[in-house]
């Protein structure tokens, strides 16, 4: 039985991943707090021996706060990948298929969004992430430790947090319909997002764990190829809105989805149409 340990898997992605990953038969471990925290090496190699694969979708995922709180969020995001790298290289773990995130991009001129742009992260926690893509390209090429880096854009599903920065508008809006509160749109509400249903990414998640055209710490996208403004969304779950001033982010996002399916087999196959008609289901809202 293939054993897979998944960091951060109590979170959102974490544990849609991990139930995936059971379903179909692997041996699954959950490395999260409070028992392993990933700034405890020790502790992670202790989870870590005799596993094939480690999915590292650990980290402190607010943009805000880590513009608030630089310093922690670094020891987590960016020690803490580090520390997930050494144990798994010194452990024998066959595979690290690291979350990567389309922060790293910021604002770009171009679009759609390729992996060989230049990377212009906007924020504390966009940096922490892009840094972790370095790390883990040096540890396959230093150390020989087979790394993927996979760069969500806007993840969204089940479970998501209104309070994380995957989901943030979409989780935000629906916590505010099933509480009878105006949806609360920043700026003029035409900035875009490209979503992506969470099982879409699981599944991209276990192709890039066995995958045997990857593992030389490639980035690849995974994104839907379409982006939806913030205005539409609003309009999908239907209900009153409100406009509040603009913040700091990136006014666009739009994924090239080439590479995953060249190395990957990978595509989206859940529509933002259907992703929301199924949330607005679970959260008892008139479809």
């Amino acid at each position: 039985m293939r054993i897979a340990v998944v960091t951060g898997g109590k979170g959102f992605i974490g544990s849609h991943l991990a139930g995936v990953l059971a379903a179909e038969g692997w041996d699954v471990r959950i490395a999260d707090l409070p028992e392993h925290d990933m700034r405890d090496q020790q502790s992670l190699e202790s989870i870590f021996k005799g596993a094939h694969v480690v999915f590292h979708c650990a980290a402190l995922p607010q943009v805000q706060y880590s513009i608030d709180h630089p310093k922690e969020s670094n020891e987590v995001n960016v020690q803490g990948t580090l520390n997930v790298l050494l144990a798994a290289r010194d452990t024998g773990v066959e595979r690290v298929v690291y979350s990567a995130s389309s922060s790293a991009y910021g604002d770009q001129a171009r679009m759609p969004l390729r992996e060989d742009m230049p990377a212009r992260p906007k924020s504390p926690y966009g940096l922490q992430k892009y840094m972790g893509e370095h790390y883990a390209r040096v540890f396959a090429e230093v150390y020989g430790l087979s790394t993927v880096s996979l760069r969500y854009f806007n993840v969204y599903g089940p479970g998501a947090s209104a309070e994380g920065a995957y989901a943030l508008v979409l989780a935000k809006f629906l916590k505010q319909r099933t509480e009878g509160k105006p949806m609360t749109i920043t700026g003029d509400g035409r900035q875009t997002r490209d979503f992506i249903h969470v099982r879409d990414v699981v599944r991209a998640n276990i192709l890039a764990a066995i995958s045997d055209k990857v593992g030389k710490g490639e980035v690849i996208n995974i994104g839907a190829g379409e982006n939806v403004s913030v205005n539409r969304i609003a309009e999908l779950i239907d209900g009153p809105v409100e406009y509040v001033p603009a913040r700091l982010e990136p006014h666009d996002t739009l994924a090239d989805t080439a590479l995953a399916k060249k190395l990957l087999g990978w595509r989206p196959t859940i529509s933002i149409e259907e992703g929301i008609a199924e949330l607005k289901a679970l959260h008892n809202l008139v479809v």
